[in-house]
């Protein structure tokens, strides 16, 4: 998205630099023009946005339709990133920094009183009208965690006036994840948007906290919003524009996911809009960009690196451009905070699933996929390996460097299956030895069951194909079939296993860019990986995952306990993480420099001709 948490699939473009310094602010520059001209955008090949309602469920929790759609209109209670900084931005943000008391089980937000574009106020009321749904319809959000952070820690939560917030939890907790996880998600909303089917009034933004009643309005509100949000004709019109708050207003909007946006006259912030139209353009194919790139009809886009004719010098820097290119674009490539992982499903009907849950398993099929000789011959050095869900720059005061566990070695992974009863028969392992003991296949998998995968992957992306046929490949050597095919980024969440949705026969999916951490900065496990979280994309579920988790979200503990366990437990295949190849025409200024947001946030307000 946010992270998010977002999926990553298109590219922004900020400053050069990829700290993220937990408890520190960043400075905000600001630039003034009359707005003239039109920037264009290219979105990712099949990740158009396709959902407006900035109450997003998991599946439609993409970059595509949070920080590179909806954030340019709708403004979140706290902005993060800015540039080539990941760290908060009070200027930009829609509420004061927010206090901690009571042993920092109360906390106190108090609203800046920027404007909508109807003329409403964002003010206490605008936040409780998404504090009032998170606790009427939490599932339904995507960052939801059981028993974490909103609603479950909540004892109450009430407007003090017209411009403050109080919060008062259950427990204490950690400032720093309560703001950068909690209170980052939060997009106060207007009263416009208070409404049933029909247009009646509700009453989900003034309903006390938590009462039935309140509740009830709250249901209501989320089905009419829900579905309106699904329709794109509706993106354009009076009541969802009536909530902008942000630099810009959406004007124009098509089914291919075709967007235009113009300056919001109504925008309270420091940085207001420089060019007169900011245009997203869609794509089916990374060719087709590139094809519209060559003709100079895109200012700011991204090449697949299965074009480019040499390597970067080292991993966040770019090399050569493309000869075709060359002479009229910069290339950019920089560090995404983010991990890159394809979610193994552990709670679906296939018919490999207990091969999927044993741990060796998952463990062997990690140890055969070649991340470095992937960065090499695929991405041409423009991607860093994963090894866990922290991003490669997690800053060492949040935890320590986390080592592979399972370099590449065919014979180390053919050793791991063959250590647990299974036999290579015709090219295909098969189970000899079943059972749950030590040296046998394990709980579920019967004599002769042959080692099968079902995989599936975002359509569009040659370096994607080129990758994941690669690891079928080294795979096939040692012994596992792998049946797989290709759908588009924006319908993988269909049929990529999500949370709750134990109805996919797919073992393994992939949409191409892993798990950014935004609009929940702090990188702990709780959303990917709590059972019953709401985007637990496998419906993983471990003891040990748990305690090392809820650790982290009560005092200020590092993460790399809970990193290594990651790691070694390989709840996702870890894969490589692209580090981006973003073109920018070369007319186009910045008023925050060039190169890649590792939140890959858009703020087109500082960019100008």
């Amino acid at each position: 998205m946010q992270l998010t948490r977002k999926l990553r699939s298109a590219l922004a473009i900020g400053a050069v630099g990829t700290s993220l310094a937990f408890g520190l602010v960043a400075p905000v520059t600001s630039g003034a023009a009359t707005p003239s001209g039109t920037i264009t955008y290219a979105e990712g090949a099949t990740a158009s946005p396709n959902y407006i309602f900035p109450y997003y469920s998991s599946s439609w929790c993409s970059v595509a339709n949070t920080s590179q759609f909806q954030a340019l209109m709708f403004r979140p209670l706290y902005w993060f990133g800015l540039g080539g900084s990941a760290l908060i931005q009070p200027k930009l943000s829609t509420a004061y920094m927010p206090v901690y008391s009571n042993g920092n089980k109360t906390v106190t937000i108090t609203m800046k009183g920027w404007k909508f574009k109807d003329g409403q106020t964002v003010n206490a009321k605008s936040v409780m009208f998404f504090i009032n749904m998170w606790k009427a319809v939490p599932q339904d959000f995507c960052t939801y965690a059981p028993g974490s952070g909103f609603p479950d820690q909540v004892a109450s939560a009430r407007a003090v006036g017209q411009n403050k917030v109080v919060i008062t939890l259950k427990t204490s907790t950690n400032p720093n994840w309560w703001t950068y996880n909690q209170l980052s998600t939060i997009t106060p909303m207007p009263d416009t948007w208070d409404l049933t089917s029909g247009g009646h009034k509700a009453n989900c933004a003034g309903g006390a906290y938590g009462a039935a009643s309140t509740i009830v309005a709250c249901k209501n509100v989320y089905n009419y919003l829900d579905s309106q949000a699904q329709n794109t004709s509706t993106f354009t019109g009076k009541m969802w524009q009536s909530g902008a708050d942000g630099p810009w207003m959406l004007t124009k909007f098509d089914n291919l996911g075709n967007a235009t946006f113009q300056p919001n006259p109504k925008y309270s912030g420091p940085q207001k809009a420089q060019v007169a139209y900011f245009k997203e353009v869609a794509f089916t194919q990374a060719t087709a960009e590139e094809n519209a790139l060559q003709a100079g009809s895109i200012d700011l886009g991204y090449v697949d690196t299965s074009i480019l004719t040499q390597p970067a010098p080292a991993p966040g820097k770019a090399g050569p451009n493309w000869g075709q290119l060359s002479q009229r674009y910069n290339l950019y490539s920089g560090f995404p905070y983010s991990e890159n992982g394809d979610p193994w499903n552990f709670g679906g009907p296939s018919p490999n699933a207990a091969f999927v849950a044993q741990t060796y398993v998952r463990q062997a099929l990690q140890t055969a996929t070649d991340q470095n000789g992937i960065i090499k011959n695929v991405f041409k050095n423009y991607a860093t390996p994963t090894y866990s869900p922290l991003p490669l720059k997690t800053p060492s005061a949040l935890s320590a460097p986390i080592n592979n566990p399972f370099p590449f070695s065919l014979s180390n992974a053919e050793a791991m299956f063959t250590s647990h009863g299974w036999t290579n028969q015709g090219g295909q392992l098969v189970c000899t030895s079943p059972g749950s003991g030590a040296t046998q296949c394990g709980a579920g998998i019967a004599a002769g069951y042959k080692a099968t995968i079902n995989f599936q992957w975002a359509s569009g992306y040659p370096s994607l194909d080129t990758t994941n046929n690669a690891i079928i490949s080294d795979w096939g050597q040692l012994g596992v079939k792998v049946n797989h095919d290709e759908t588009t980024f924006n319908a993988i969440f269909g049929s990529c296993p999500i949370a709750y949705a134990t109805t996919s026969t797919y073992d393994l999916c992939s949409w191409g860019g892993g798990w950014l951490y935004a609009p929940d900065y702090l990188p702990t496990g709780d959303v990917l990986f709590y059972p019953g979280a709401a985007f637990n994309p496998g419906n993983y579920s471990d003891a040990t995952m748990n305690s090392l988790i809820k650790a982290t979200l009560t005092k200020s503990v590092k993460l790399t306990a809970y990193g290594n366990y990651a790691a070694k437990a390989v709840p996702y295949l870890w894969v490589p993480n692209g580090t981006g190849t973003a073109e920018v025409i070369k007319t186009l200024k910045s008023d925050i420099g060039w190169a890649l947001n590792p939140l890959e946030n858009l703020t087109p307000e500082y960019l100008h001709y």
